[in-house]
């Protein structure tokens, strides 16, 4: 059934996992993604491909925010970059494998597949195999999605059993300068969700009152939103989303 599980309806998910630098955890780390599961919180990842075909969380395409090294990730094998080392904290970049041996079901995971053509094109699918291949056999409860519908469309293809959506916003020329202005116009209206056989958004927040919402949401769309960073502005999003993707304080789990 083309259906988000209720367990990405519950907990609120914590972006890119539960981090806090200040406490040893930087964005994406085994140690931030364990205490998310300890708070019972759902996680929000991010993969990059490495040189040789591994899907590894990891945000960025270059190293330098958030490592003390520089480069494009994907000139760097899994092993190499799973030597380097997370600014503030003592972890290294994880492969997806092993953060899903290490969360082994015990919260929701949402996985977004960064866009790896570049201009949001049909230049994709060797990160989006490495997905799949990465969630053969795990039976928690996981959903990939992605800005660029390309890439849910391939892992239509490549893993139909696992839920997709698609990651969405309003697309402003402030916040996506590279984008050409007709890409960004016909991102906007969201118009790739069937073929994508999708079966939520998670939207920008303050987008959230855009008139496509309200039709995927009435259409049985789920609603996830992005990225609250305050319990008044998660008060706000609830409105409409029927979850949030947090960060910067401690979102209250329903009972």
């Amino acid at each position: 059934m083309n259906r988000l599980p209720d367990a990405f309806l519950k907990a609120p998910i914590a972006h890119r996992a539960l981090h806090d630098v200040t406490a040893g955890r930087p964005e994406n780390s085994p140690a931030a993604i364990e205490a998310a599961c300890a708070a019972g919180y759902g996680i929000e990842i991010d993969l990059q491909l490495s040189s040789d075909g591994v899907a590894m969380v990891f945000h960025d395409y270059d190293l330098k925010r958030l490592t003390t090294e520089t480069g494009p990730v994907r000139q760097r094998s899994a092993a190499d970059l799973g030597q380097i080392t997370l600014k503030g904290g003592t972890d290294t970049i994880p492969t997806l494998a092993q953060v899903l041996a290490q969360v082994a079901g015990r919260v929701p995971l949402l996985i977004e597949i960064k866009d790896q053509d570049g201009a949001m094109g049909g230049s994709v699918g060797a990160l989006e195999a490495a997905t799949a291949r990465a969630l053969d056999g795990y039976d928690g409860p996981v959903a990939v999605m992605s800005f660029n519908p390309h890439s849910m469309i391939a892992m239509a293809g490549l893993a139909p059993d696992i839920q997709r959506g698609l990651t969405t916003c309003n697309y402003t020329e402030k916040d996506w300068p590279l984008l050409p202005a007709g890409t960004r116009a016909r991102l906007r209206d969201i118009p790739d969700y069937d073929a994508a056989k999708a079966c939520f958004i998670s939207h920008q927040a303050s987008d959230l009152g855009a008139a496509r919402v309200a039709d995927l949401r009435a259409r049985g769309a789920a609603i996830l939103c992005w990225t609250i960073r305050s319990a008044a502005a998660e008060h706000e999003a609830r409105r409409i989303a029927q979850n949030v993707t947090f960060e910067g304080y401690a979102a209250e789990i329903p009972a």
